[in-house]
Formats: C-alpha cells, sequence, structure tokens
C-alpha cells in the first residue's frame, strides 16, 4: 500500500456507505492523530486505539448517525495531498472546505491540526483531506 492515509479514509467512505456502526482500521501514529480531530470536530461519535492484533495495533471508529432519518454526520471525505502530488498551503492561504461548514486537516510543524487551529498559530503545513 502507497497511501496508508487514502485507505484510511476510504475504508471510512465504505463504512458509511454501508451503514456500519463501527468500522476497524489499522493503525498508525499519524491516523491516531487525525481520528482525534475527527472525534473532537463531532464527525464521529468515538473512537478506541487496541493494541496487539497488529504490530502497531487496530483503531475501532463508532460512526455517528442522526438518530432521526439516519444520515451521518460525515458527508464526504476527499484526499488532497497525495505522495505523487503533495499540497503545501501557507497560513494566508488556508483553505476553507464547503465556505467554512467543513474543516481540512493539516499536517503541521506543530502536529497534525484543522485549517481553523493552524490558521490561529500562523503555521502552514501539508493538507491531507477535507472533511464535510
Amino acid at each position: 500500500m502507497t497511501d496508508p492515509i487514502a485507505d484510511y479514509l476510504t475504508r471510512l467512505r465504505n463504512a458509511i456507505k454501508a451503514n456500519h456502526r463501527v468500522v476497524e482500521i489499522p493503525a498508525s501514529n499519524l491516523k491516531k492523530e487525525i481520528t482525534k480531530i475527527l472525534f473532537e470536530q463531532g464527525y464521529i461519535l468515538n473512537y478506541k486505539f487496541i493494541e496487539g492484533e497488529t504490530p502497531a495495533g487496530v483503531i475501532k471508529i463508532a460512526l455517528k448517525y442522526d438518530p432521526v432519518d439516519k444520515v451521518n454526520a460525515i458527508q464526504g471525505l476527499k484526499r488532497v495531498s497525495r505522495p505523487g502530488l503533495r499540497q503545501y498551503t501557507g497560513y494566508k492561504d488556508m483553505p476553507r472546505v464547503l465556505n467554512g461548514l467543513g474543516i481540512a486537516i493539516l499536517s503541521t510543524s506543530k502536529g497534525v491540526m484543522t485549517n481553523k487551529q493552524a490558521a490561529q498559530e500562523k503555521i502552514g503545513g501539508e493538507v491531507l483531506c477535507y472533511v464535510y
């Protein structure tokens, strides 16, 4: 596998389309940080890091659905920066996702954060993905 972040996003996307409640994803430090951001922003219900099944472990993610009409909190996931085409941005050119309704997840020199956090700290980085 050449792009583990794209695999992570695809597993989430497939679980959402199949209306699964829980999805298991092979863990890495970057995927754990992205999962924490998704939880903090309210896109997933809960998560759990399980060590031991694989060398890096497994991330179990409980997906968040609206109780009335069964619509998922995540409407779209888009991978932006790929191994063949890296996308970097400065803090002045921070991307806006759906005119501020979504988030962009960035990998910066101070860790993985959203576009709003990076703009507040005035640092740029590699745009990993858009979530809306």
